[in-house]
């Protein structure tokens, strides 16, 4: 299995040491160094999990990626996906999911719904999970599915740039 990173100065093959990105989650000073470089989303892959590494992608290899995007006020909302032969799966972070329908905007200007940002403290052991399971589906937080999550919970970004 290859594993790649892109979180604040790694950019790269691995994973980085767990000591290394807790305190982006932990620490006042580590959350405040999260959104430094103007950035706010970052994400861990795996390429061939599961002994799956010999096959090329849609033809049996299965990849993991876990999408993590941070909000001062809101926390953070993970996105899991596993795609493989049987397709892709997509899971989200949970929260209120009475707040789907109210959004914070990226940094990048997309919009994306308060009801799935989670605690830094929550987004922490889901993320030290992954990386502790090869990228499983960390079990240390609820996930909604994405075919679960109701209409308009995510604006049409070409709506979103027009207004």
């Amino acid at each position: 299995m290859q594993k790649r990173t892109y979180f604040d100065t790694h950019d790269g093959p691995g994973w980085p040491d767990k000591a290394w990105l807790e305190p982006y989650f932990l620490t006042t000073a580590g959350r405040s160094k999260f959104f430094e470089s103007g950035n706010d989303s970052w994400g861990l892959k795996a390429y061939g999990a599961g002994g799956t590494d010999h096959l090329l992608p849609h033809t049996g290899r299965i990849d993991l990626d876990l999408t993590i995007l941070g909000s001062p006020e809101h926390g953070v909302l993970l996105c899991y996906q596993k795609s493989g032969a049987d397709g892709m799966e997509t899971h989200y972070s949970k929260s209120d999911l009475t707040r789907l329908h109210e959004w914070v905007k990226t940094m990048h200007g997309d919009l994306m719904p308060i009801g799935l940002f989670i605690p830094f403290e929550w987004a922490w052991r889901a993320v030290k999970e992954f990386l502790e399971t090869d990228g499983a589906l960390p079990k240390s937080i609820s996930w909604i599915a994405s075919r679960d999550i109701p209409a308009g919970a995510f604006p049409d970004p070409y709506m979103q740039r027009r207004s």
